[in-house]
């Protein structure tokens, strides 16, 4: 059976911050962003893992479409720092509040379910934690640390926040050696006011700079979505600017909206227009672009990592 997730039909309200909001009629769905449900054997095995070490996945926060065929491979994105972030992007899932505690076992819990589940490459996420002096650098990298004594193999990529007033929080990360260094951008400049308010376009550019600054030789990522109203230009401007950054890798995917109390789609874009954006991208440099409606941050990243470190072995070979 193949159907499409609607995140908008709970039972209680998950976002209550956001109740003062007007309701944004949810739009139907195009028939290329249809998903399977998710329940294969190997999916509630997975499932039983995130569990048993009582950890947050993205995967399940943000609502992500692609977790039936991520858990159904046992590839999970592991969220840190807990389940309630101190901003309120109009466009996340995410739970809007006061965060609890560090939890100071779950670098260790993250490492056993990546060992039990056998990841050759893991993505760990985080929620903002602008009430933590270091924005919860030193807690990523404790995580860092952890798998790689658990699993030294397994390559790691970390999404990060943008850590916006917390001098030095990148510099522990960068220490760490994650083998990706993610941070999204999540839409282009003219969008941020009522998409992302809490963040700063440039600032957000300057931390991947920054990153390759400190280390070149960790690869760097960022993603988009399209379809909350921004133009062609814009996102090719976006583009030009992660590439004066020196950013390897660009995802693009289509902008999903969570409930009636988030931004409301704009507009579908067509899984054409994707592939015109991918061929622009690898046009201006990157050396790896994912672009297409149901493109999400860690969607593949395994996969897309190891075609990420060809190419750039192809680029010094050249």
């Amino acid at each position: 059976m193949v159907t499409v997730l609607d995140q908008s039909k709970g039972l209680k309200p998950r976002h209550p911050e956001k109740a003062h909001r007007p309701d944004q009629p949810v739009a139907r769905k195009p028939e290329w962003i249809r998903v399977r449900a998710p329940g294969s054997p190997v999916y509630n095995e997975t499932q039983k893992i995130v569990r048993d070490n009582k950890l947050v996945t993205v995967c399940e926060e943000a609502g992500c479409p692609n977790i039936g065929e991520c858990w159904s491979k046992k590839h999970a994105t592991f969220m840190i720092m807990g389940d309630t972030c101190t901003r309120a992007c109009a466009f996340c899932n995410v739970k809007t509040g006061v965060p609890e505690a560090l939890d100071r076992s779950e670098p260790a819990s993250v490492a056993e379910a990546v060992a039990k589940l056998g990841l050759t490459h893991v993505v760990i996420t985080s929620v903002d934690r602008d009430d933590l002096e270091d924005g919860g650098a030193r807690h990523f990298a404790e995580v860092i640390g952890a798998i790689r004594a658990k699993s030294p193999k397994t390559t790691i990529e970390v999404l990060t926040p943008d850590f916006l007033r917390k001098p030095g929080a990148l510099e522990i990360v960068v220490a760490a050696k994650p083998d990706v260094f993610n941070h999204n951008l999540e839409t282009v400049p003219s969008k941020y006011l009522t998409v992302r308010p809490g963040a700063r376009y440039f600032h957000s550019i300057r931390l991947l700079q920054r990153v390759k600054e400190l280390d070149a030789d960790i690869f760097t990522k960022s993603g988009i979505m399209v379809g909350l109203g921004e133009i062609r230009n814009e996102v090719l401007q976006l583009m030009d600017d992660l590439r004066s950054a020196e950013v390897d890798f660009l995802t693009i995917g289509q902008y999903l909206q969570p409930t009636r109390k988030h931004h409301p789609v704009v507009n579908f874009v067509t899984p054409d227009k994707f592939k015109a954006y991918e061929t622009v991208a690898y046009a201006k440099g990157f050396h790896m672009v994912s672009a297409s409606p149901l493109t999400r941050s860690s969607h593949h990243a395994g996969e897309d990592f190891e075609k990420l470190r060809a190419a750039r072995r192809a680029a010094i070979g050249r």
